[in-house]
């Protein structure tokens, strides 16, 4: 198998056309190929994540809730295909991938739709001024997630930030970089920009 980064909307090979063999941590097989991706690379996510904020920053909370709640409801669709990806990437024994990382992943999007729903600003008066916040769009956030928790850290941190109306150019452990993979294939699924 070869990955690809997904970069705005679409699978692309890194830019210099290298790659990274993907080791099982279980028995030392190549399980996949993952792109040598290069700061040109990232140049290219950050120019596509700058192209999508002004779409997906515009739609309402409720608009992105949907959103985020459709890729929760697909990632249970493939629940099993998510499971086994971690257990291959991490090591882990697959009945810990289905019962904690994968549904967490899902509870983390969930979670988050939800939360946005409860929007608003609040005030505090504070030695004679007033503290407020706004809840809004800030731009692209660039997350990266660590090998051990792959999809649940990386679902912990994408879905909050495109449920206030940021955009991400997120970077996958290169020892565990499938469920990232299918996260974009997922994406693409529900229609998300």
């Amino acid at each position: 198998m070869r990955l690809q980064n997904f970069i705005g909307g679409e699978f692309v090979d890194a830019k210099s056309g290298e790659t990274i063999e993907n080791i099982a941590p279980f028995d030392g097989s190549v399980t996949s190929l993952i792109p040598r991706s290069t700061a040109d690379d990232v140049e290219a996510a950050v120019e596509a994540a700058q192209h999508a904020f002004a779409a997906w920053s515009a739609l309402s909370f409720e608009e992105r809730a949907r959103v985020l709640d459709a890729v929760a409801d697909r990632i249970e669709e493939r629940a099993e295909e998510f499971a086994m990806a971690e257990a291959i990437d991490t090591g882990k024994p697959i009945v810990l991938t289905r019962a904690v990382d994968i549904p967490r992943a899902v509870s983390n999007f969930r979670f988050f739709a939800q939360a946005v729903q409860q929007h608003g600003t609040s005030s505090y008066a504070s030695n004679g001024a007033i503290n407020y916040s706004l809840r809004q769009p800030v731009g692209i956030a660039g997350l990266i997630t660590p090998w051990n928790l792959p999809a649940y850290l990386l679902s912990w941190k994408v879905a909050p930030a495109l449920a206030m109306g940021n955009c991400v150019v997120c970077k996958p452990s290169e020892f565990t970089p499938t469920t990232a993979s299918l996260f974009g294939e997922v994406f693409n699924e529900v229609g998300a920009p």
